[in-house]
């Protein structure tokens, strides 16, 4: 039986300085993550300068992606990245692009007491293999990419149910529920426990319209029909 959690946080998934800027002001909205890719699609030139420009924006809790391939830059990165702010998690995959767990990278970040986000999960056994690395101290995210499982036909459920069973004795350690496709993947992301879910900006605005009735939804649907209908000036 799935158990509904009060407190599942929502974090705006975007890199884009103007939209963080929007989102940062909105009260449903906890944290931010960003990672390479939506920092490039933000035009981001300098990754250094670009992502302290996003924390002169906002004190919430911010994940910034380190963006080498192997151990020894990886480790640097994150301590590099950590210096900028109180408010950084500094995100690392899970394996890097070989497919090599980042344990070693984990495990001396965690270590030296740097939170983290542990980022490109899939399964309940790298969550478990997580774990292992870390200290039951020092805050630890474990994103969990539930919307790109669903996208290749894997239901994500069973992996973050047990990732969330795994981790329970981990009171530093919150689940993340990431690659969020559409507003209801909020309310299952509640009925798990999940501690955060990560949304991009448009499916934020709509989880902001929950609430409607079935009929003022019908009506809606309708009146947007009808406006439709008369712009094309259709006749029959």
């Amino acid at each position: 039986m799935l158990r509904a959690c009060k407190l599942t946080k929502i974090f705006c998934d975007i890199a884009d300085i103007n939209l963080i800027k929007k989102f940062n002001n909105k009260k449903i909205v906890k944290g931010f993550t960003t990672n390479p890719s939506l920092m490039r699609k933000a035009g981001a030139k300098d990754y250094s300068n670009y992502s302290k420009e996003i924390l002169k924006i906002t004190k919430k809790p911010v994940s910034l992606e380190v963006f080498a391939d192997d151990i020894k830059n990886m480790i640097s990165q994150g301590n590099k990245i950590s210096r900028w702010g109180k408010s950084i998690y500094v995100k690392v995959p899970v394996t890097n692009s070989k497919g090599m767990f980042m344990g070693k990278v984990i495990n001396t970040l965690n270590k030296n007491n740097i939170k983290l986000n542990i980022t490109s999960v899939y399964s309940s056994n790298q969550t478990k293999q997580i774990l292992k690395k870390i200290n039951k101290k020092t805050k630890v995210i474990i994103s969990i990419f539930a919307g790109r499982m669903g996208d290749v036909g894997k239901d994500p459920i069973p992996q973050i149910k047990k990732s969330i069973k795994f981790s329970k004795n981990y009171k530093n350690v919150q689940i993340l529920w990431a690659s969020t496709r559409e507003p209801y993947n909020y309310t299952q992301a509640k009925q798990l426990g999940c501690h955060i879910i990560t949304v991009p900006p448009a499916i934020i605005e709509k989880i902001e319209k929950f609430g409607k009735s079935f009929q003022n939804l019908t009506t809606d649907t309708v009146k947007g029909f009808l406006a439709d209908t008369r712009k094309s000036k259709f006749k029959l």
